[in-house]
């Protein structure tokens, strides 16, 4: 019998990164988005459609004839202008500098606004600690002949975040260029704000230390079941935002509850923007115009602030009722959780074999719950994972509505109860 030889393929395969691969095995057993008879505790995904006490929801929009056409690479004049002007309102009052359109760079959706990002960083060391949002791995393998990703470890009774009063060794221990961090943090819910924040952005000037700082949950904000003052950014803390080496990345994907939008933003100096907008030109195209013409609506004053005061409220109360269930359920949570949509779990002290994540993971899926193992959490950019810090972890997501947040919580008492 002739053996049949596979010709070599011109072309890598590429592994399903963290919640993708969650996803697709829970497809398996029978999940689909919007099956009722699942609840998806996995997805970075907050519920969407109208809210409580938030503004109605756009439900259609106008499509001008030059909406056909090709749009600016950075972004429509209007939106960014919209975007800066929420920047100084919230965060730049009193201040001599002020961010324009120019400081403001528009892209379809935040993994794509990286891209960008790290597309223009030159030769560097770019430092980020674990855990961190599983994506930031597959986009840095993208990079790795001109970026050199340093992994950083860190505590938990810090609540694995790096503290500032550490910040500033790690960089010169390291010899960083670039930092990177989410904050709000997903996974573990731990904000850095106020004199932390502030901080940090001053080491980081003092330091000449760019800073990359991934603020998709800047309005899920809580402050001990009370919803905070406002939201949290870094942008507060830029003494001038044409020279702090400072990129914040947002969108209407969490705060504004729009994933599917595919709408985010960068904001930063305006010699940055520039750039990012021609690296636009060989990456993506530029966004799309309509999507644009009609978020500019979002960024409206008061419907932004009443979006974020419905938001707080809502999640703040789904939030008391996911850690209320896993402790009673024999899970640690930490009592930093302030932010985002996420519990991070330790279910060590579960009964073995539940207590290791991948194990629960697939036990959950029987019960037509969706997780995310805490070892997806724990990114290596360039490198093979071996042992992990974070394989008695789960990362638990409230983003649900809360009927189906009850539900998905109401079962996994019940598979805990099973193993009792």
């Amino acid at each position: 019998m002739n053996q049949i030889i596979q010709p070599k393929s011109a072309f890598n395969e590429i592994k399903d990164i963290g919640v993708i691969w969650v996803l697709n095995e829970a497809t398996k057993l029978g999940f689909y988005n919007g099956n009722p008879e699942w609840a998806n505790l996995g997805q970075g995904e907050p519920e969407i459609g109208e809210m409580k006490g938030a503004p109605s929801r756009i439900k259609e929009f106008i499509i001008e004839p030059d909406d056909d056409g090709y749009g600016p690479l950075n972004g429509m004049r209007a939106l960014r202008k919209a975007i800066a002007e929420n920047y100084n309102r919230l965060y730049r009052k009193g201040k001599a500098s002020k961010y324009t359109s120019d400081n403001i760079s528009i892209a379809m959706g935040g993994r794509l606004a990286l891209t960008r990002i790290f597309s223009i960083i030159t030769s560097a060391r770019l430092g980020f600690k674990v855990p961190e949002y599983p994506a930031y791995e597959d986009l840095l393998n993208y990079q790795l002949e001109r970026i050199i990703p340093v992994r950083i470890h860190t505590e938990k009774e810090n609540n694995y975040s790096v503290l500032s009063v550490e910040f500033k060794k790690i960089i010169k221990k390291y010899t960083l260029d670039v930092f990177l961090f989410s904050n709000p943090c997903n996974p573990t819910g731990h904000v850095i704000k106020g004199e932390e924040l502030k901080a940090y952005v001053k080491i980081a000037r003092e330091q000449n230390c760019a800073l990359i700082v991934d603020e998709m949950y800047s309005h899920f904000i809580y402050q001990n079941g009370i919803p905070a003052v406002s939201p949290v950014s870094s942008a507060e803390f830029i003494e001038d935002v044409n020279s702090d080496q400072v990129l914040i990345v947002d969108g209407l994907t969490k705060s504004f509850r729009y994933p599917g939008w595919r709408l985010a933003w960068i904001v930063g100096p305006e010699h940055v923007i520039e750039n990012l907008g021609r690296a636009a030109s060989g990456i993506d195209g530029g966004p799309s115009t309509p999507v644009q013409r009609a978020a500019i609506q979002l960024l409206e004053p008061w419907r932004v602030d009443m979006e974020t005061q419905a938001l707080r409220k809502i999640f703040g109360r789904k939030q008391e009722m996911m850690l209320n269930a896993l402790r009673e359920n024999g899970m640690i949570c930490s009592e930093d959780t302030k932010s985002t949509f996420y519990v991070w779990a330790d279910i060590s002290q579960l009964l073995a074999p539940l207590n290791n994540s991948d194990y629960f993971f697939k036990e959950a899926l029987k019960y037509k719950v969706i997780t995310v193992p805490g070892h997806l959490f724990d990114i290596h950019p360039g490198h093979e994972k071996k042992d992990t810090m974070f394989n008695q972890y789960i990362r638990f997501s409230f983003g649900p509505a809360e009927e189906n947040l009850r539900m998905g919580l109401e079962r996994i008492t019940q598979l805990i109860k099973s193993y009792r």
